[in-house]
């Protein structure tokens, strides 16, 4: 049987006009800002004032990922439809996806099969611009810094002290370490520079956790841009940067409406990477979702280690949300690699590489339930090489830790393959109430917050603190950043620090290489392993089969 693209199935699904999509939202078309036909952004500060009661609020994450895939925007989708299939009032809030994996490796973020949000060309490339006005933002402090040095220093500032880089919206390693402002005098002052990709960047975090316009602006003008010879930490506020940063941003904070193939309502907003940032759209989309729906259904990227951690650490801590309800996505197929097998094997039955696989699915759904407090459900992503006593297995081992595993088909049946996972979800914001804790507290030393997630979250043994990462932690702590919640930088594909070590390991220890305020934001980030806040392209990158003809119709875009 040939299957459809998922690229395909979108171009042949007929769209609502996205003012029909806003009339079923219930919002006024006097919040509605067209762009084009299908897209619109929204006057946020009338929703909120609506008096409207807010919604459940739904968070949906998954087990770690492999190259065999997980569908968690995929089933976060499919959930959404799901819940209007039963009569409930929904809304999905999703980050927005970045070029880098899009033109890279991992593809887009706007779902799959039956269960994509659209125009789903439109969402994985440009959109309405959110990123290039936050990559604008973030480079025209780094010009103003620049030109600041330039102009005689007023503020002192060491050059070899920048910690502020420029970013692109794309992969490209041969950025990660530049020498600038070379070619004499005229040209600026030579110095070692680098680029992030925009979604690492700090105004992208920023963007993600200020509640509104006058909140960005506190946020901007507290970034850390480096510091001055007698060791002060200069800020964007002293630069002057922060209006002219607000206004290249003031359309862009306003949230994005669109649909999933089934007319859901559906806001992308924001789009920060889960395993170098903290991974969720914006508070902004969120609090406008749970005011317009009954159900406002939520993902945080990667596994749950990542973006659900950060979610709840982090985003929930500023924001004051508390998720009703998580529900964990798994495949058979990933959790037979985490218990060893190879990619080429896994469309075959193998119940043994699945048990040892299992304890990966087990470890983060613990968490969710005894670290966090917070009721669960297993959505077990089915593909057709699934077998039933596969099945069976997994629903089984879920139940001995007290959770409801759930069958998900949306990737091909959309909204009526997530009804069973709908009437779940359904039942338990209902009936169980969250105990929702953090895993840690913000009066703990820094050390001690980043010791308590790798313990309590990843399940390893420590932390071990190379002496530059000590040092700096010393620093920020005497400069006042001791209270600050910690956003740690780690590879997706464990819980270690150590991409190989697959399942659930143990006896590990975490080692943190360097630390950094990303004061605006308001976290530590602590940076792990091999990680980069750069990525590269690979060998065969996904942009070799992209295309476009004489009619402007895309194609190869997944």
């Amino acid at each position: 049987m040939a299957y459809l693209s998922d690229i395909e199935i979108a171009q042949k699904t007929p769209l609502k006009p996205i003012t029909e999509i806003a009339e079923k939202a219930g919002i006024s078309l006097d919040h509605l800002e067209q762009y084009g036909r299908y897209k619109a952004k929204l006057d946020n500060r009338l929703i909120m004032k609506s008096g409207r009661p807010n919604g459940k609020l739904v968070l949906v994450t998954a087990i770690t990922p492999t190259p065999a895939g997980e569908g968690k925007t995929t089933t976060t989708i499919g959930l959404a439809d799901g819940l209007r299939k039963i009569g409930k009032n929904s809304v999905v809030a999703l980050r927005e996806p970045s070029l880098g994996p899009v033109f890279g490796i991992k593809g887009g973020a706007a779902g799959g099969g039956y269960a994509q949000v659209v125009p789903m060309e439109d969402i994985n490339l440009h959109f309405t611009g959110d990123f290039h006005a936050i990559g604008a933002a973030n480079n025209l402090l780094a010009a103003m810094l620049d030109n600041h040095i330039y102009q005689g220093n007023a503020l002192n500032i060491d050059p070899r002290r920048i910690t502020w880089k420029r970013c692109v919206d794309m992969n490209d390693r041969q950025l990660r370490f530049v020498v600038d402002g070379i070619g004499g005098k005229a040209n600026g002052t030579p110095r070692e520079d680098g680029y992030d990709i925009t979604v690492a960047s700090e105004i992208m975090a920023v963007f993600c956790l200020a509640s509104d316009i006058d909140d960005l602006k506190e946020r901007l003008s507290k970034i850390v841009v480096g510091y001055t010879y007698d060791d002060k930490p200069v800020t964007a506020g002293q630069l002057k940067a922060v209006g002219a940063m607000a206004a290249l941003l003031k359309d862009a904070i306003k949230p994005n409406l669109v649909q999933t193939l089934e007319g859901t309502p559906a806001i992308v907003h924001g789009g920060p990477f889960a395993n170098i940032a903290h991974g969720c759209n914006s508070v902004i989309a969120t609090k406008t979702a749970l005011k317009l729906g009954d159900y406002a259904i939520t993902e945080a990227g990667f596994g749950a280690d990542l973006g659900a951690e950060k979610f709840l650490d982090i985003k929930c801590r500023m924001a004051g949300l508390v998720p009703n309800a998580v529900v964990v996505v798994a495949t058979v197929r990933a959790l037979k690699m985490h218990g060893g097998l190879p990619k080429t094997e896994l469309g075959s039955e193998d119940l043994s590489a699945l048990e040892k696989g299992l304890p990966n699915l087990m470890r983060h759904v613990s968490n969710i339930k005894n670290v966090y407090g917070l009721p669960a459900v297993v959505a077990v992503n089915r593909f057709p090489t699934d077998t039933d006593a596969e099945i069976e297995l997994v629903i089984k081992k879920c139940a001995e830790l007290g959770v409801k595993a759930v069958l998900s088909d949306v990737w091909a049946k959309g909204g009526d393959g997530g009804v069973e996972l709908a009437n779940e979800v359904v039942r338990l914001c209902e009936e169980e109430k969250p105990d929702f804790r953090f895993s840690y507290e913000l009066d703990l030393p820094i050390e001690k917050k980043i010791e308590a997630v790798v313990k309590k979250v990843y399940g390893g043994d420590g932390v071990t603190f190379l002496p530059a990462a000590a040092k700096e932690i010393a620093r920020l702590e005497s400069l006042g950043f001791g209270n600050c919640p910690v956003c740690i930088a780690k590879t997706q594909y464990s819980f270690s620090d150590d991409p190989t070590k697959l399942g659930a390991p143990t006896g590990f220890t975490v080692t943190v290489k360097s630390v950094k305020i990303s004061a605006g934001a308001g976290f530590v980030v602590a940076l792990t392993g091999d990680i980069l806040t750069m990525p590269g392209l690979p060998k065969v990158p996904a942009a070799e089969k992209i295309d476009v003809d004489s009619d402007g119709v895309i194609s190869g875009l997944f």
